[in-house]
């Protein structure tokens, strides 16, 4: 296949014990003669062959999308006399509980997987966890004309050298801010300002407003914080993820400032009390209950607030992330998504394959994004399904200033990553500058090791354009 050399960046409730895809035998009928037990043998294995019926265990940890994949999930099982799939959700834990099931021999054949849920593919592939896809997608005529593979490659996101491990059928916007309009009506407030300071400010007045009721933003954790903050921050001109491209280095320091100002919302107190310790589905209830205003996610909340948690007592908006000064200086993240990665220990691969690229027809993904669970990928499905179906998807539009990061070296980090960091500085439990300095030296002794031990390379492009992220020069350096 066709190398691209195009890379990208760069977050699930309990882990539950499934036994993979097996196979049933049935003992063969001796016959009266060597010959006639022979024969007889023959017979039971290909009658037993035929008549096997091969469950695929499936893993999602998406919850916005469970009533079409149900349905659809549902609809295959009936349609089919040798396949079945049994389709299980998970949506905190995502990475631990996969590492965790491929461990104690009980992993599900197929997960679905999306640039922005944590999944470092080279770690993955190393430890021998995933199955390239390359054999499979060269057989498919149908998949490559949906799904366009050679055109959705990847480097270290989906794809390491020419090796896919999976394929890209949507993208994700990057991060909204969702908001209750009634309760920021109350606070005089009729629009989601475009500097953050003022979005802080109205989370105060609307938590002054709300009286001890209602409090002008709701949290969750360092990752679904830093979701809709890493778009705040690289909208801004920050370091994505605090790589420097130009000197292929790890430099946190650009985030100071809105470090700074976010945290300002604990000590306004203008957090939901208690918010910051719910998983990612209760802080979308409790959002959708009307406790607070301000909710930050991607486009899959598009889907979450019209059928997962359905707002129905007020009316909300979605408005585009504002930016520390009002201008966008650098590109907004977008994540390809919707994709899945076969395990290594699926017991039948041919039959993984199958249901990949059930998930992957024209037909399921027509009534996907008809759906608006995500926007499509390829140019083929984009000419095939009906935008007037999309309902509030259409809030979640891509826009000019957002993009494809190459992906950030994924350095064996000693310690907290950078999102828990940056959490611990909003929650007031570190001061900043120390954060920082720490995470400085940590991220690039990281790499340091990595380069030093082969296992990780450079990535350096020296016209890097933050507004144009996925343009310039890309080298490799392996020192």
């Amino acid at each position: 296949m066709k190398k691209r050399i195009l890379s990208l960046v760069m977050a699930l409730v309990m882990v539950l014990s499934l036994a993979a895809c097996g196979t049933s035998e049935e003992p063969a009928t001796a016959g009266s003669t060597e010959a006639g037990a022979s024969e007889s043998k023959d017979t039971a294995a290909t009658d037993t062959a035929s008549d096997e019926v091969i469950t695929v265990e499936v893993w999602s940890n998406n919850r916005h999308d469970e009533a079409y994949m149900t349905s659809q999930v549902e609809a295959f099982n009936a349609s089919s006399d040798h396949i079945q799939i049994n389709y299980t959700i998970m949506t905190d834990d995502w990475q631990n509980s996969i590492q965790l099931a491929y461990q104690a021999n009980t992993a599900p054949d197929v997960i679905t997987i999306s640039s922005s849920d944590g999944v470092k593919l080279e770690d993955y592939v190393t430890a021998g966890m995933f199955t390239s896809l390359n054999t499979f997608i060269d057989g498919d005529a149908e998949f490559q004309k949906v799904t366009e593979p050679e055109a959705h490659m990847y480097n270290a996101l989906n794809s390491l050298d020419d090796e896919i491990y999976w394929v890209p059928n949507g993208v994700r916007s990057g991060s909204r801010i969702q908001w209750n309009k009634d309760l920021a009506a109350a606070a005089g407030y009729d629009e989601i300002p475009s500097t953050f300071p003022e979005l802080v400010q109205m989370a105060k007045d609307i938590t002054d407003a709300g009286n001890g009721e209602t409090y002008g933003v709701g949290f969750t954790s360092s990752w679904g914080f830093g979701r809709w903050m890493e778009g705040v921050g690289e909208k801004s001109g920050y370091t994505h993820w605090g790589y420097d491209y130009t000197t292929g280095t790890f430099d946190f320091s650009s985030w100071k400032p809105l470090l700074e100002e976010a945290a300002k919302f604990m000590t306004d107190g203008s957090v939901l009390p208690g918010s910051e310790t719910q998983g990612v589905d209760n802080s979308r209830a409790i959002f959708a209950q009307g406790s607070f205003a301000i909710w930050g996610n991607a486009s899959q909340e598009a889907g979450v607030f019209t059928e997962q948690f359905p707002i129905e007592t007020f009316e909300w908006g979605v408005a585009e992330l504002p930016t520390m000064e009002g201008e966008v200086k650098g590109a907004q993240p977008i994540d390809p998504n919707f994709g899945f990665a076969m395990m290594s220990s699926a017991e039948d691969k041919e039959a993984a394959w199958e249901v990949i690229s059930f998930f992957s027809s024209e037909e399921f993904l027509k009534g996907y994004f008809e759906g608006g669970y995500s926007a499509p990928i390829s140019s083929y499905m984009t000419d095939k399904y009906d935008t007037t179906k999309i309902g509030r998807l259409a809030d979640f539009a891509i826009q000019s200033y957002e993009d494809v990061y190459p992906s950030v070296p994924a350095v064996s980090l000693e310690g907290d990553d950078h999102w828990v960091v940056f959490w611990n500085v909003v929650l007031g439990n570190v001061d900043v500058d120390t954060a920082i300095e720490d995470l400085n030296k940590r991220y690039n002794e990281a790499l340091d090791r990595g380069l030093e031990n082969g296992t990780l390379t450079r990535l350096v492009i020296k016209d890097f354009d933050p507004l144009h992220p996925s343009s310039g020069t890309f080298e490799y350096l392996s020192e």
